[in-house]
């Protein structure tokens, strides 16, 4: 007598295998990530703010022209990359593997163009002697916290692009599927949003008065 083994409905318990709580393995652990690495952005800039309101003579580097002015098209690069994502994932949702490639492409074209944008800013910014261990204004906490965040973030930008042409890579060779763009979407959009709130707290905020 054979018995009937029934399926687990979907949406029940994990009983093993590459879709735990009913979404992919990979994309839970982007998930994951992406929770881990909020609290650490949480944590530093929380203390960059405290660090900014606990000292009176905080420097105001930035002048509206050219750091705001750049910054701000920093941003809007960003938020480019964050629309050209939208449309990779949506191709590939569609199967259409050609335009994923090329929407891919383009956004990491437009996370590369911001890290170099970045860079100018910080060379700029060396120029006019602020650096990770001292500045003009005497509050030296002010280029490590400055170097240390949009560094990091940077750095978060770049391993970004490598994901995207990686990813590119891949689904070109049919090795890929929807299912990893999206979780390399979930990482970018991730990126993005974080800048969000660096730009207004470190820029906008330390606009050099007159």
């Amino acid at each position: 007598m054979h018995e009937t083994t029934k399926e687990a409905p979907a949406g029940g318990l994990w009983s093993g295998g590459v879709a735990p709580l009913g979404t992919s393995s990979k994309k839970l652990g982007m998930w994951l990530f992406i929770v881990s690495d909020t609290l650490t952005f949480s944590a530093i800039l929380l203390a960059y703010s405290y660090l900014r309101l606990a000292n009176p003579d905080w420097p105001r580097p930035f002048d509206f022209y050219p750091a705001i002015i750049k910054s701000t098209g920093m941003t809007l690069v960003l938020l480019m990359s964050s629309l050209t994502m939208v449309l990779g994932v949506a191709a590939a949702h569609r199967n259409d593997r050609k335009a994923t490639v090329k929407w891919l492409l383009a956004t990491a074209a437009c996370g590369a163009t911001f890290v170099i944008l970045h860079m100018t800013e910080w060379v700029t910014l060396f120029h006019e002697g602020y650096t990770p261990w001292s500045n003009p204004e005497g509050v030296p906490l002010f280029g490590a916290t400055f170097f240390g965040t949009t560094g990091l973030h940077m750095l978060h930008v770049s391993i970004g692009v490598l994901y995207l042409l990686f990813i590119a890579t891949g689904i070109s060779r049919n090795k890929f599927t929807a299912d990893d763009v999206e979780v390399s979407g979930l990482y970018w959009h991730f990126v993005d949003l974080v800048w969000m709130f660096v730009f207004p707290m470190i820029y906008l905020m330390s606009i050099k008065l007159r």
